[in-house]
């Protein structure tokens, strides 16, 4: 597991850009974190990495964003869904095991049906507004 610490939006942008900048087609970030933790906020980094300019905001009452850069990127919300059979039958097969990266918000919740090699990026934030950000799994990405 690596670890790392970001005291200001920007820092946690930063480390979005280099997590972004290793990722390759096909990855999966399940991202977990309370509500205004910074899974949107590291998304931004990860797009910026992959060549996206659009604005990047929560996805929470779409369900999905779609991303276009270097590489597709789907940025997901399962905040409001009931479980893994929610998840499935949005058609979310085609992204998480496609020629994109997929990030998923709130994805303690769909666990089970995400792909064994996901890279999981929990973020917690601290009383002094620091962010602890934990990545598990990052090995797949070097592999």
């Amino acid at each position: 597991m690596l670890k790392f610490i970001t005291h200001t939006p920007e820092e946690t942008i930063e480390l979005g850009k280099k997590i972004g900048s290793k990722l390759k087609k096909g990855d999966v970030i399940a991202m977990q974190g309370t509500l205004a933790a910074g899974k949107t906020t590291i998304t931004k980094g990860i797009a910026q990495a992959l060549g996206i300019s659009d604005t990047i905001t929560s996805p929470t009452f779409c369900l999905i964003s779609e991303y276009y850069g270097k590489m597709p990127l789907y940025h997901m919300d399962v905040y409001r869904l009931e479980g893994g059979e929610d998840f499935v039958n949005l058609g979310t097969d085609d992204m998480i095991y496609g020629d994109g990266v997929s990030i998923i918000e709130w994805s303690e919740k769909i666990m089970d049906e995400l792909p064994k090699r996901t890279i999981i990026l929990k973020i917690t934030p601290n009383e002094d507004g620091s962010r602890l950000i934990e990545i598990t799994n990052w090995d797949v990405v070097l592999q």
